[in-house]
């Protein structure tokens, strides 16, 4: 289905996988909604939701760049609020935001493990929450998390046990209100991707080595736009994988996403 014109609000735009779905869907003439904490430049991490919005408006459509603070529902709120204000209504909801933090369950201290469920858990929830009563009113309503496929394995809990807890948070809210909003038919699904992806996380958390082996975000933002194309009320409650997808869509090239083509890529977590 075509795009144009349409609304989406992103969660964590600034950088990274946010940035990429940004600015692959405003080339598909999406308005975009640049939400995040950073509102200026900061010395270890690219990009603000103002320099976002910029090079989004330079595609020749519209940027709402708002900041927002995902754990706290007032501010969560004032976005959906503003947008709907700005916009007239909100087609499209990508929960990107997500906090990492690989430590093992006796390292993590409470500050660590609320940040994560604050952001991930908590923040996915509320925020698709907020926007339920505005993505009814759209013609091809989806909501799109970052989330891995549910696998209740004990090696995926077993070094990073928060973690892993907090992302499957943001699954299970993808399989629940997948079937909970099929009468909206709004389309619920999550997308993951299948190797590991050059972000400021991987950058400044993991051997600098690490990202050789490793793909760009337009991987998971050309998946993202392909899935956001797709009828709402028959393609819902999936849990896609980047690469998976776009070659069931008929693509076969990959090598223009690797950061090194003579580099083996390394997989991404939970697959």
């Amino acid at each position: 289905m075509n795009l144009q014109g349409k609304t989406a609000l992103i969660t964590g735009a600034t950088r990274g996988i946010g940035r990429a779905i940004a600015l692959c869907l405003a080339q598909q003439g999406v308005n975009i909604v640049v939400t995040g904490k950073t509102v200026t430049p900061h010395p270890k991490l690219s990009g603000t939701i103002y320099s976002v919005a910029q090079e989004i408006e330079a595609l020749g459509v519209k940027a709402l760049p708002l900041p927002l603070d995902i754990r706290q529902v007032d501010s969560i709120d004032m976005v959906v609020n503003k947008t709907v204000q700005h916009f007239g209504g909100i087609d499209i909801l990508i929960n990107n935001a997500s906090a990492i933090n690989m430590a093992s369950h006796l390292a993590i201290t409470p500050k660590k493990f609320d940040l994560m469920f604050g952001v991930n858990v908590r923040g996915t929830f509320f925020s698709t929450h907020a926007c339920i009563p505005h993505l009814r009113k759209s013609d091809n309503p989806h909501i799109l998390t970052l989330a891995p496929p549910l696998a209740m394995q004990a090696h995926w809990f077993k070094a990073h046990l928060a973690y892993t807890m907090s992302k499957y948070g943001m699954s299970m809210c993808t399989l629940g209100l997948a079937e909970a909003l099929k009468s909206d038919a709004i389309a619920v699904n999550a997308l993951w991707p299948k190797t590991i992806i050059a972000t400021a996380a991987i950058a400044n958390l993991f051997d600098p080595a690490l990202l050789s082996k490793t793909r760009t975000p337009d991987i998971v933002a050309e998946a993202a736009v392909k899935i956001l194309q797709q009828d709402s009320k028959t393609v819902t409650g999936q849990f896609f994988v980047d690469e998976d997808f776009l070659r069931a869509q008929g693509q076969t090239d990959f090598a223009q996403y690797a950061q090194d083509p003579n580099a083996d890529l390394m997989a991404d977590l939970f697959l």
